[in-house]
């Protein structure tokens, strides 16, 4: 048996690619190892969003090229590869900065890994043979060819059902290491879920680039949107919750609303980026939104489900940031109240247009707008958690503890939450009053006799109501 250690970088649909490539290598004999030292092939899974990304990549492969040398002196061979979204924009450059790579590919072509392996191999053999580089942008074609998994995936899983990105926002890269939007059909989405849910898993989340501009064919000549999918998985026995990631505001439709509002399946907690709140920078950014369009799409979508935390992305220190933008994107900030957020410094992307912007900010200033936005997020989501406190909501429980007798879940709002409980209640959904918070997570006890029963559609109902926040 031959051992296969993959390093994931960035966003879960890498990490959903990750397990997929292992599917497809544990047909050849590949078993995952969790150390470099012991793995006949080793693939770093790159992502290309943050910043720095291409160095760490160089960095790694450095420390993998003294791993490799030490395994062909000890009579063992290694073969490395890069995969993902710095493999698909720097493919050719990684391969003549960094000998140890044996191989390089882009998201859309790790169904061919098969076929790779065997040409990596045959390059070491006979050094006329060029190193295997695949940069297709056929995602269509991946997703018929993956095999179905053979591996245990928990009782919560990832589902990929569109990939790619049409939008073109002028500081990402996406567009150009994805490709362009495609959708899953329906069907093939529903037998995935349908197998996870076979195997355990009570929870599904959905991944796209842009998860809600779905619109995979039917089988009957029509798109299904996100709302309808959502609807469709909603009647899956066994399925107990539904989340999708990462949303698009303008593709935020009335049935994608009215889902969050009628399918108690689908969890209160949606990650809506709107990376700016300045009309100006979101114009420069081409996100096809401005601040008022946001407001009142939050408006709609908290009309419709009073109980939903809301999620956001944001980028201080764009190109042209000035000092009122940057308040502009406090006051938004205050105005909707996010239960927790992520937010980074602008970092310019080789190849995009906001990378050859004019009046790039300092990173002096970024550093402190930064400092400025996220201690108002963390004040934020401090307060959300708080409110918890006293609450009895519904906790999937998922994984044993670092403490004895301990086991961790998450709330519908995704938060985890420990509680003192038997290993026996993984796996199911039972109410818990919350005591405690910690910075990211909250503290419970389990509620006597509040267990829902295995499988039962009321699983992700909400027992209580939490204000949006001001």
């Amino acid at each position: 048996m031959k051992k296969l250690f993959i390093k994931t970088y960035g966003c879960q649909m890498n990490a959903y690619d990750s397990d997929r490539m292992a599917d497809v290598l544990a047909p050849h004999g590949y078993q995952l190892t969790g150390a470099p030292e012991t793995a006949d092939l080793v693939i770093l899974n790159t992502c290309h969003i943050r910043e720095k990304a291409a160095e760490k990549v160089y960095s790694e492969l450095g420390r993998l090229r003294e791993i490799k040398r030490a395994r062909e002196e000890a009579g063992s061979g290694m073969l490395v590869a890069v995969a993902g979204c710095v493999a698909q924009a720097e493919g050719e450059e990684i391969l003549r900065r960094a000998p140890v790579a044996d191989m390089v590919f882009g998201p859309q072509a790790y169904h061919r890994l098969p076929e790779m392996l065997a040409r990596a191999s045959r390059f070491k053999e006979n050094k006329g043979r060029a190193k295997p580089a695949e940069m297709d942008f056929s995602a269509a074609e991946k997703f018929d060819q993956l095999p179905d998994s053979s591996r245990s995936p928990g009782v919560a899983a990832f589902l990929s059902i569109q990939e790619g990105c049409d939008k073109f926002c002028t500081y990402c890269v996406v567009p150009y290491t994805r490709g362009a939007e495609y959708s899953r059909p329906a069907a093939a989405v529903m037998a995935e879920a349908k197998r996870l849910v076979a195997k355990g898993v009570r929870e599904i989340t959905l991944l796209g680039q842009n998860v809600n501009a779905y619109h995979g064919a039917d089988g009957r000549g029509d798109g299904c949107s996100l709302g309808g999918l959502i609807r469709r998985l909603a009647e899956m026995d066994g399925l107990a919750r539904i989340r999708y990631t990462t949303s698009y505001p303008g593709e935020v439709d009335d049935d994608l609303i009215t889902a969050h509002r009628d399918v108690p399946q689908l969890m209160p907690y949606l990650h809506l980026p709107v990376q700016s709140g300045s009309d100006v920078i979101l114009k420069a950014m081409n996100r096809r939104h401005d601040a008022d369009f946001y407001l009142r799409l939050v408006e709609r979508i908290r009309r419709a489900r009073p109980d939903i935390a809301l999620s956001s992305d944001f980028i201080v220190g764009f190109p042209g940031e000035s000092d009122a933008d940057f308040e502009a994107t406090l006051r938004l900030v205050r105005e909707v109240g996010f239960a927790s957020a992520f937010s980074f410094k602008f970092s310019p992307r080789p190849g995009t247009p906001a990378a050859a912007m004019a009046d790039q900010i300092p990173e002096e200033v970024k550093a402190e707008r930064l400092g400025v936005l996220q201690a108002l997020l963390n004040a934020q989501q401090d307060q959300f958690n708080t409110r918890c406190i006293g609450a009895v909501m519904p906790v999937l429980f998922e994984k044993p503890g670092r403490h004895p007798g301990q086991i961790i879940g998450r709330s519908p709002y995704l938060q985890p939450v420990f509680v003192s409980g038997p290993a026996s209640l993984i796996g199911q959904i039972v109410t818990a009053s919350i005591t405690g918070k910690g910075s990211y997570s909250l503290q419970g006890e389990l509620s006597p006799g509040r267990q829902i029963p295995p499988f039962s559609k009321k699983g992700g109902g909400m027992m209580f109501n939490s204000a949006g926040g001001n």
